[in-house]
């Protein structure tokens, strides 16, 4: 661990002579791009000078216990149980930092939630997880921008689309994505029976424009068209629509919730570069977990990450095996219970990688 603290220390002294170069100050991306990695390795590296000045002073009363003067030597029997105290809980946040951050945790989060099997149902739950997500983000003090909505005009939702802004969005959001089941008796059922629907959540990073290369000219097709729906002047009067389409891949992008033709394209392109780094994040994590397998082998799992039981009023997740009996309060944005033992797992497995 020793080494690997002197090999951090290094970097962070590399770095801020760095930042400190002209040639770099002048140069922004590069001076950002360095500067966010110094701040990345500062919590660590202030624990490493910290625990290093531990082990020297643990050294030195350690060795006025084998000297000649008995008071020097009280002094420091007195003194050392209060330093191993402090030794314990340090080595313990140093290999805590020393877990390989995922990248991605800083990010912003484009989130896609859709309804599932269970029809009419499924559309109704799909915006309370909408609206859970949103008061979630509310309660920490983020930003949600609705980017596309399809609902059905009886209070659900088909598909929705929503940027949520906000530091560390990414790494509180990342693990709701998955299969979400619900269990309740809908309105309309009169026998009382329970029925099951499902809606699926996919929580995507906000890409940078510099992580996804795309060529405007020679990978896009963008088309225009008249935005329909109902309501507005404006409707149908104004080729405000905008479609894209990224021939590399075959994606295509949709956006007309703007009366704006610009804004509908910034929107497309933002969810377009998004998708583009989750596909190319998912091949990633499909070729690691290939080569996983054919080494441990594998075993069926359902789809399912949660279930929400509405007559019993319980949430339970399914890869940490959690219940919460308090349904209301959760989907009122307080999930952060269920979060927290998701995050404790990861950094469990991390930690025993």
């Amino acid at each position: 661990m020793l080494d690997k603290l002197k090999g951090i220390e290094d970097r962070y002294v590399e770095l801020e002579r760095k930042l400190n170069d002209p040639a770099v100050t002048a140069n922004n991306r590069e001076y950002a791009k360095l500067a966010k990695e110094r701040a990345s390795l500062s919590e660590l590296v202030e624990a490493a000078r910290e625990y290093r000045k531990l082990m020297g002073e643990l050294a030195e009363h350690k060795a006025l216990l084998e000297g000649d003067d008995p008071e020097l030597r009280e002094l420091a029997k007195a003194e050392l149980p209060s330093m191993h105290k402090r030794q314990v809980p340090l080595e313990e946040k140093i290999r805590q930092l020393l877990i390989p951050r995922d990248p991605n945790d800083d990010r912003n989060v484009l989130l896609e939630i859709r309804a599932g099997t269970g029809g009419a149902e499924a559309s109704l739950f799909a915006g309370e997880l909408f609206r859970m997500y949103s008061r979630f983000a509310e309660r920490r003090g983020w930003k949600v921008e609705t980017m596309s909505l399809s609902d059905t005009g009886l209070g659900g939702i088909k598909e929705v689309i929503a940027l949520i802004a906000g530091r560390g969005a990414y790494s509180r959001l990342k693990f709701e994505g998955g299969v979400h089941r619900v269990q309740r008796v809908p309105e309309t059922e009169g026998s009382g029976r329970i029925h099951t629907s499902a809606v699926t959540v996919a929580v995507m990073p906000e890409a940078d424009e510099v992580e996804v290369n795309i060529n405007e000219e020679k990978d896009l097709r963008i088309d225009v068209m008249r935005a329909s729906g109902p309501g507005g002047q404006s409707v149908n009067t104004t080729d405000s629509a905008v479609r894209i389409t990224h021939i590399p891949s075959g994606m295509v992008i949709i956006c007309r919730d703007e009366k704006s033709q610009h804004k509908n394209k910034a929107r497309a392109l933002k969810i377009l570069r998004a998708r583009l780094l989750e596909k190319a994040r998912a091949e990633q994590d499909a070729q690691i977990a290939a080569t996983r397998r054919s080494m441990v082998g594998t075993g069926d799992r359902s789809e399912r990450i949660r279930t929400y039981n509405f007559p019993q009023s319980r949430v339970t997740d399914h890869r940490v095996n959690v219940t919460i009996h308090q349904l209301d309060q959760f989907l009122d944005g307080a999930i952060d219970p269920l979060i927290d033992a998701l995050a404790t797992q990861e950094q469990a497995q991390l930690l025993s990688a």
